[in-house]
């Protein structure tokens, strides 16, 4: 297996979903955009992937997109919630009423 690149993580508007193929495996993170608030709804790492930090890397990808865009995190996916948890200062990016 060749080692992932993080800068080949794209953001596919039309499935609403940031995604990261590695060795023909697509791991995603699925989200909803609406005002001011992005939803991530739901991240999926496949099998052969597992194990090596790309749904972490993937979340601290969005993470840093959802920054740059000045929005606010609204995490509905128990993966990105458990990483806010596990990386505290992200949890500035917080939605105005939701904790993790």
């Amino acid at each position: 297996m060749t080692t992932p690149d993080p800068f080949q993580i794209r953001k596919n508007n039309d499935r609403r979903r940031f995604e990261w193929t590695i060795n023909g495996h697509t791991a995603f993170s699925e989200f909803i955009l609406a005002g001011d608030r992005f939803f991530v709804t739901h991240t999926e790492v496949p099998r052969p992937l597992e194990g090596r930090g790309i749904g972490s890397l993937l979340i601290q990808h969005v993470l840093e997109w959802i920054e740059q865009a000045n929005l606010r995190l609204v995490p509905l996916c128990p993966f990105t919630a458990a990483y806010l948890q596990r990386h505290p200062e992200w949890q500035r990016l917080l939605a105005e009423g939701y904790s993790v």
